[in-house]
């Protein structure tokens, strides 16, 4: 079943190549959506996939040598069609 996430990480994630390794994690699992950085040092995601498939990508975004996952707030919204995943 899918779903889509909006999700806030806070902690070590800006310059450290999140979006980046977001963007190829998720082509990796045929995860849709996108991500950006915000003004206040969070970075902000949508993710639309299985809810094992967001899971295993918040999970592969933490194990990343660089990135330092402090704590996470998401929240389930309705799915979009879209085919891609983007970094915005």
């Amino acid at each position: 079943m899918m779903i889509r996430k909006h999700y806030w990480f806070s902690g070590r994630v800006q310059g450290v190549g999140f979006r980046y390794h977001a963007y190829y994690i998720a082509q990796s699992l045929g995860v849709t959506g996108w991500v950006r950085n915000n003004w206040d040092d969070r970075v902000e995601m949508e993710a639309q996939g299985t809810r094992e498939d967001l899971a295993q990508m918040v999970e592969m975004l933490n194990a990343q040598r660089y990135i330092y996952i402090e704590s996470i707030q998401d929240k389930i919204i309705p799915l979009e069609e879209e085919n891609s995943f983007c970094i915005i």
